[in-house]
């Protein structure tokens, strides 16, 4: 496999360095937690090889909600990432044929581009407000057609799916026998999804989501993968083993710990996003050379420049950047024209968060032509 990076990781702010840049809204997380504030028993933890699967206690808490499902059907793997490459390096090959929804988190792209199977993008649209037709993906299958793959809340435009809509892209998976991966890693932040873990509805279905996004624990890289298929979870056990065998002993017990817990955190963590949202209503309500759908889900919402706007992007994003110590996620980290920007609205405090709009709004004015 060829690899190559990938301009979201390449850009990012831990590439960058996180003291360069003063008002970070291109985070796509809420706020990173401090190792003081989880009250932590490590003491007697034995730094070990450990099962395979994933510690059996947090696997079990990840699914104690889900009626059909049990520890069983879960794999703890590193990060969402881990899962993400897992899955499609164990159920694709370069004669097999995928169809992904863009724009997408890179990884849902890029590692099928560097397997060599061939893609078929369903492009989602602004002017439709980001909606999916599974028609559209219906109409994309092929007879050698792998998986599909979404993500719901969808990233970077903070589009949620219904139910009834999910319910169609499965019953499409199971007509053709194919397997759907659903991005699940946005579904417990802020905006609650009204709808049960999507891999509890079929065996054709593969979840996937971390501890990372919704609840700022990226540097644990805690993710896992759900599916009721136990020959596939074989399968990808056998990837994860090939892989790193398995993850830190220090890392899941810090998850676990913090699962136990987890309702303590969510509802100041859900506060100080919402706080910010508000705020994001409230500029795009006077930015008028803006535009953006509303995000109903995550922390990020998917804004751009409007189309009668004559503006040097490039110029713009170097303004922001390096006069304004401002970033947000530039449009081609999605393979999206850089008219577009993800900003997170989840990261910072409400203070550094009405700032960092403030400066793109004096970043635009400075990059227009």
């Amino acid at each position: 496999m060829l690899y190559k990076r990938m301009p979201i990781e390449k850009e990012s702010p831990e590439e960058i360095g996180y003291d360069n840049i003063k008002y970070n809204l291109s985070e796509s997380s809420v706020t990173d937690i401090k190792m003081s504030e989880l009250n932590l028993s490590l003491n007697d933890l034995k730094l070990e090889y450990i099962g395979h699967r994933g510690k059996a206690e947090l696997r079990q808490l990840i699914v104690k909600d889900c009626n059909n499902l049990n520890k069983e059907n879960v794999l703890l793997t590193n990060g969402a990432a881990g899962a993400l490459f897992i899955i499609n390096t164990s159920l694709l090959t370069a004669e097999d044929h995928l169809i992904v929804v863009r724009p997408n988190y890179a990884t849902n792209i890029e590692v099928p581009r560097t397997i060599g199977c061939s893609i078929s993008f369903i492009d989602l649209q602004f002017e439709q407000s980001w909606k999916l037709d599974s028609q559209k993906i219906a109409a994309a299958i092929q007879p050698n057609t792998k998986l599909i793959s979404i993500t719901s809340p969808h990233n970077p435009t903070g589009m949620l799916m219904s139910e009834a809509e999910i319910n169609e892209i499965i019953l499409i998976a199971e007509q053709h026998s194919i397997y759907l991966l659903i991005d699940e890693t946005y579904r417990d932040t802020c905006f609650k999804t009204p709808y049960p873990v999507t891999a509890t509805k079929s065996k054709n279905v593969i979840s996937v989501s971390s501890l990372s996004k919704a609840f700022g624990l990226p540097g644990l890289r805690i993710g896992w993968l759900i599916t009721q298929d136990e020959i596939l979870l074989e399968r990808f056990l056998a990837a994860k083993e090939m892989i790193y065998i398995s993850n830190s002993a220090l890392d899941e017990e810090v998850a676990y710990q913090f699962y136990v817990a987890k309702e303590k955190f969510a509802t100041s963590i859900n506060q100080k996003a919402m706080l910010n949202f508000q705020l994001l209503k409230e500029w795009l309500h006077k930015e008028t050379r803006m535009e953006a759908v509303l995000p109903q889900g995550g922390v990020i919402c998917f804004a751009r420049f409007k189309e009668d706007l004559n503006i040097d992007t490039a110029k713009f994003y170097n303004t922001l950047l390096n006069k304004y110590q401002t970033m947000v996620g530039p449009g081609h980290w999605f393979e999206m024209p850089d008219s577009y920007m993800r900003i997170g609205f989840g990261w910072t405090d409400d203070i550094v968060f009405k700032q960092g709009l403030e400066n793109i709004s004096a970043a635009m004015i400075e990059s227009l032509n």
